[in-house]
């Protein structure tokens, strides 16, 4: 019966130590470059992986970073991702980066990462970031970043970047997962499918059902 117990105090003192780990779980060898064959690969962290003899260094590259993103949409960003589905080598390496692009006014709009802490630096321009933490207390942190500055997004929290300067403006993003995720506030909760009942969301936002039926129908802007 002690053993019993023993075993099962070690299970829970497990299970919590994985539930705690909030990132990417470590790589268990040099890498695992992620490939689409279900017949011939091992299964690791959603992505299957090619035999590491058959890795060249393609696995590991991208180009074109340095283009800039078209911003012809109604939010006036676009976000260049760079993560495991563009860079295969990053398969289980609990990394990913972002090229963000905006045009004058342009917003990055309310959204958060589920999977991934993201660290923002300017590389032209300057953005009004911040993001909101948790319930109940519900604070705004904000700030004003110019060239050269950083800042950082919490995991899982909301956040935001919006262009106040005259001209253009860049950044790029480092996230701290191989498939950080993303969900666009305004997008899931108005533009889900199927739709989310108007009789949810009037009560959530205490607005008139044809505020509701007005945002439902609103083409929601992807800039991914």
């Amino acid at each position: 019966m002690k053993s019993v117990q023993i075993c099962l105090t070690v299970a829970i003192l497990a299970l919590a130590s994985s539930l705690a780990s909030a990132s990417d779980p470590g790589p268990l060898q040099d890498f695992c470059v992620a490939i689409n064959d279900t017949k011939n690969g091992v299964f690791v962290n959603g992505k299957f992986c090619k035999d590491p003899k058959l890795a060249n260094a393609n696995d590991f590259f991208f180009k074109g970073l340095n283009k800039p993103g078209n911003t012809s949409n109604s939010v006036g960003s676009k976000v260049t991702a760079v993560n495991v589905q563009q860079i295969l080598g990053l398969n289980t390496l609990g990394i990913s980066l972002a090229r963000i692009d905006f045009a004058p006014k342009g917003l990055n709009a309310p959204h958060t990462h589920p999977r991934a802490t993201e660290i923002l630096v300017v590389e032209e321009g300057t953005l009004y970031v911040g993001f909101v933490t948790s319930n109940t207390d519900n604070r705004l942190f904000t700030k004003v970043l110019n060239k050269g500055d950083v800042f950082v997004f919490p995991i899982g929290l909301i956040h935001f970047q919006l262009n106040v300067g005259d001209g253009n403006a860049v950044a790029f993003a480092f996230l701290g997962s191989q498939n950080p995720g993303v969900i666009t506030i305004a997008n899931a909760v108005f533009g889900s499918n199927p739709p989310i009942s108007p009789e949810v969301l009037t009560k959530a936002f205490q607005v008139d059902k044809n505020v509701v039926n007005y945002l439902q129908k609103q083409f929601w802007s992807d800039n991914n």
